[in-house]
């Protein structure tokens, strides 16, 4: 009992405690009885009270333990209760806190998204009016493919079409004097557009062909009977063509050896080369070359660099015209010159000698200067003076009588 400390127990072993105190009381109490019925003596009742004494102060010490052990619990009960109410009151604080951060967080957040979501409605309305614009104008250029269907429908307006994109091209690429429009030949054709080259290679033809039926026709064809009908008349409508060109623009001593079929369609000039290189073969042999727009700017620039090198040599000759009158000017300066280079010569001679002729007077001054006269004698005679010219001729001094 005595090795009981004031350690703090749950009130769970504090009840353990109690019932085992009790127990413990209730054995000892019926020990003794059982002692007490079985023993005589006055040695042993003795002996029984004084443990009987001795069972009622450890009861006693018990209880005491047992208060003590109840109002340490109570304190620390109480203790506790404060400490959880102080980790409540504080958890409660931080879980405001925290819900107040979060709540402004998510409203700063909320804010925000509505921002950028105002922002990106701005933006999609604004697209979606950019959408609807070209909408507009997909609508516009749809009616206007509709139209220009309908003009190549026609044979007359398909040409003038053709026609006029071989004048837009002809017109950017070379300089109004190196080509004619409907140009009358020789033979009473008319050529779409004569290109004028010098001799070689000549002047050359360019005439506007679009078989647009054949190759519609030719990719519209649902089966293989039907595309190789449709070849063959694409094949045969290309070759009319080349034919009909050879026959007539190239005139011999009037037109080139050669002649151009421009096609205004890049799908039907990569249709030919593509699969009827027989077409494009018997072309070549009848020496008319068939060309797309793009292939015509080439062939422009071609001819346009050819015109460049004619004029460069024509006016070759007038340079070297200029060069040889600019070459007699320069002898006719290198002979005045000369002349002017001897009169130069002269007068620094001239000058030479009048320096020698003052020199000659200096010193005949100097002489006159230092003369002394004799006091009682006549005065010396002095020497007439004579000048020399320059060629070393004396000439007598004349003076007065």
């Amino acid at each position: 009992m005595e090795n009981i400390d004031m350690m703090v127990l749950t009130p769970f072993e504090i009840g353990v405690l109690a019932i085992g105190m009790v127990l413990v009381v209730g054995l000892l109490a019926l020990y003794l009885k059982a002692e007490r019925g079985r023993r005589e003596g006055a040695g042993q009742s003795e002996r029984l009270a004084e443990a009987t004494d001795y069972l009622a102060k450890a009861q006693s010490e018990l209880a005491v333990r047992l208060q003590t052990l109840n109002e340490s619990q109570l304190a620390i009960q109480n203790g506790l209760g404060e400490r959880l109410q102080a980790q409540e009151r504080a958890l409660s604080k931080t879980l405001d806190e925290r819900l107040s951060d979060v709540g402004k967080r998510l409203g700063d957040g909320l804010s925000d998204h509505a921002q950028r979501t105002h922002v990106t409605m701005s933006a999609l309305q604004e697209r979606l009016a950019v959408i609807d614009a070209a909408q507009k104008n997909l609508t516009e250029l749809s009616s206007r493919v509709v139209t220009l269907q309908d003009i190549l429908a026609n044979k007359q307006a398909r040409g003038a079409f053709g026609e006029i994109q071989l004048n837009d091209l002809v017109v950017n690429a070379l300089p109004p004097t190196a080509y004619e429009f409907q140009a009358s030949l020789s033979n009473g054709k008319r050529a779409d557009c004569l290109l004028k080259l010098p001799n070689p290679p000549g002047s050359i033809v360019i005439d506007s062909k679009f078989p647009l039926e054949s190759f519609e026709a030719l990719h519209n064809a649902k089966d293989d009977a039907a595309k190789v009908q449709a070849g063959r008349t694409f094949s045969a409508d290309i070759l009319k063509h080349v034919k009909d060109i050879a026959e007539k623009y190239i005139l011999p001593g009037e037109t080139a050896e050669s002649a151009l079929m421009f096609l205004p369609s890049e799908a039907v000039y990569a249709e030919l080369h593509a699969s009827f290189r027989n077409v494009v073969e018997e072309s070549f042999k009848r020496r008319v070359w068939i060309v797309s727009p793009t292939t015509l700017m080439a062939t422009l620039n071609t001819v346009r660099a050819v015109l460049k090198d004619a004029q460069m040599r024509e006016q070759a000759g007038l340079i070297q015209k200029e060069v040889e009158t600019m070459m007699t000017d320069v002898s006719r300066l290198t002979g005045r010159v000369d002349n002017l280079q001897r009169h130069f010569d002269q007068a620094a001679k001239d000058i030479e000698q009048i320096q020698t002729s003052a020199d000659k007077v200096m010193k005949r001054g100097e002489k006159i200067r230092n003369v002394e006269l004799e006091e009682d004698g006549p005065a010396e005679a002095l020497e007439p003076p004579s000048l020399m010219d320059e060629d070393g001729k004396v000439t007598p001094f004349k003076g007065s009588a």
